[in-house]
């Protein structure tokens, strides 16, 4: 277990930012020289949130050991630099099915199984084993105090502040105090009432975070102070900033790990040197040029659905000094004559992941503009097979190629569902009646790259590692045909089974690749592929001004 426990709670209203709060605050202790880990809690049903549609959850985050999470663990693996595993979210449909799993086995010898003490133990179990061997543990629990889903949860949290004794476990609450306009004021009284509820279930918070829109004065502070029984200096203020990046430095402003460090007894290693921190925003706010990316995407009507991708943006952005500007085009969009209209004015063209056939024939028209007109393009997992699907037709003479996933008839099917799957060390047989559910090629799997192409410019070495989510696969049978109409496969699997990487000769800038790079794009290391996908994009921009 860990040494310390920080629990990190929401009121008012979600998407405060309780997981950007997490991930600084775990950044700032880190650069102190303690050893943290962090674990978020969702409450939602859900096993995980792999079959939840995007519009509803946002992005699938994929560990490198093959759990699908939520897209707060991107938030804490870009600022912590920590590799993460499925210990560190979990939800409680897993915390449910584990213990009635037990109750069915007999595991608890015939005792009525209640939400106290069996579901709090189970929770309780599962953060003290994200925690082991840390100086810290951070917990992030997920909705809003007040949803029903989520008592079970503060419950487990509450009793750790007795079972691992209190001067151990630090309660963090943030909260909105939010700006009326037409009063001309912030008010605090949303920040009491949540407080008082969270006192109700027995959890009086030591430090309230204070989210707002304009600067909480000093007179607000102790307003907040006295009626939330904390400390004036325990009132941290939490203003809306131009980039997340630039949260650890304000956190750091205000005192908040030093705060944290104190409340804990903390023994901290050394001061913190953000210098490279401080100079990556700069690098974000004050860029001296730009580069506009087309970004043709199916779920564009809710940015987080490719929150991973964003960020690795931003990344490569501040380490080349531009800014990236993202034209989002909803794929459906580019499937009438007007597509190119739709097209000429950007530097670049990405065409990320995604399921399902909607808006698939619009972006074979993003492709085939890049490909013909020597625009820059990078494909993710669906856009690398995309992108094989509109080589075929136009450049390899398959006329009726297709994916087998949207088209089971095509005479063609150039990309299809592997019959074998490596996964844990086996080999798996599938067959046609089991094709939905846990059949993902998911987690970090091995690459090797062939010497002289693209993808070894890039990453200037043969063997590389990468996070994977799909269930379509290149369709090896073609292999020949594509090579001899100059589709250059660059990257393959260990034992050549699974193509990763496509590329294009004689274009400055055409890649496709079957994995996720952005899931491990780091704000101080960009991921390499996307940081040369936005530097060729530029290039090309300059060569055309």
């Amino acid at each position: 277990m860990a040494k310390k426990y920080i629990f990190i709670t929401g009121g008012v209203v979600s998407s405060l930012g309780k997981g950007i709060t997490s991930a600084s605050l775990a950044y700032l202790l880190m650069s102190h020289g303690l050893s943290v880990s962090i674990v978020k809690i969702d409450p939602y049903l859900n096993v995980d949130p792999g079959t939840m549609n995007p519009y509803q959850h946002g992005e699938v985050y994929v560990l490198d050991d093959g759990a699908e999470t939520d897209l707060d663990l991107g938030h804490y693996e870009r600022f912590t630099n920590l590799t993460l595993s499925r210990k560190n979210n979990f939800t409680t449909g897993q915390v449910y099915f584990t213990v009635i799993s037990k109750e069915r086995n007999g595991d608890y010898l015939g005792k009525t199984v209640q939400i106290i003490p069996h579901i709090t133990n189970e929770i309780k179990k599962r953060i003290k084993e994200a925690g082991k061997g840390k100086d810290v543990l951070i917990v992030e629990i997920g909705g809003t105090i007040g949803d029903i889903e989520g008592l079970p949860f503060l419950e487990a949290i509450r009793q750790m502040g007795y079972n691992e004794k209190r001067e151990n476990c630090l309660y963090v609450h943030l909260t909105l105090v939010p700006y009326i306009k037409t009063a001309g004021e912030l008010k605090t009284k949303p920040t009491q009432h949540s407080v008082k509820e969270l006192q109700s279930i027995g959890i009086s918070p030591d430090i309230i975070v204070c989210r707002s829109e304009r600067r909480i004065s000093n007179e607000l502070k102790e307003k907040i102070a006295m009626f939330c029984n904390v400390e004036k200096e325990a009132v941290i203020s939490a203003l809306d900033v131009d980039t997340v990046y630039e949260i650890p430095l304000a956190f750091k402003k205000e005192g908040f790990d030093r705060l944290v460090i104190e409340k804990l007894s903390l023994d901290v290693k050394k001061e913190p040197n953000l210098s490279d921190w401080q100079d990556m925003v700069n690098a974000i706010k004050n860029p001296k040029d730009k580069v506009k990316i087309a970004f043709v995407g199916k779920y564009v009507g809710l940015k987080e659905s490719y929150k991973s991708l964003i960020e690795s943006f931003v990344h490569s952005g501040a380490d080349l000094d531009l800014k990236v500007e993202l034209k989002w085009i909803e794929s459906e969009e580019l499937e009438g004559e007007n597509y190119k209209d739709l097209l000429k004015d950007v530097d670049g063209i990405l065409v990320p992941g995604g399921f399902g056939s909607r808006g698939i024939e619009g972006k074979l028209n993003a492709i085939k503009y890049a490909r013909e007109n020597s625009i820059p393009f990078l494909g993710i997992c669906l856009g690398m097979q995309t992108a094989v699907v509109e080589f075929a037709r136009h450049v390899a003479g398959l006329n009726n190629a297709h994916s087998e996933e949207f088209d089971k008839d095509t005479e063609y099917k150039v990309i299809h569902l592997a019959r074998k799957w490596e996964k844990e060390g086996e080999i798996v047989t599938r067959d046609e009646t089991t094709q939905k559910g846990g059949t993902m090629r998911l987690g970090s799997y091995p690459c090797i790259i062939e010497k002289g192409t693209l993808a070894y410019k890039i990453y200037k070495k043969e063997k590389i590692d990468e996070r994977h989510r799909h269930r379509y696969e290149f369709n090896n049978q073609y292999r020949d045909v594509f090579k001899k109409a100059g589709l250059v496969i660059s990257g393959v699997s260990p034992d050549n089974e699974f193509v990763e990487i496509v590329e294009l000769e004689n274009h400055p800038f055409f890649i496709g690749v079957q994995f996720h790079p952005e899931f491990k794009s780091r704000p101080l290391k960009p991921h390499p592929v996307i940081r040369m996908f936005v530097e060729k994009s530029y290039e090309t921009r300059r060569i055309k001004a």
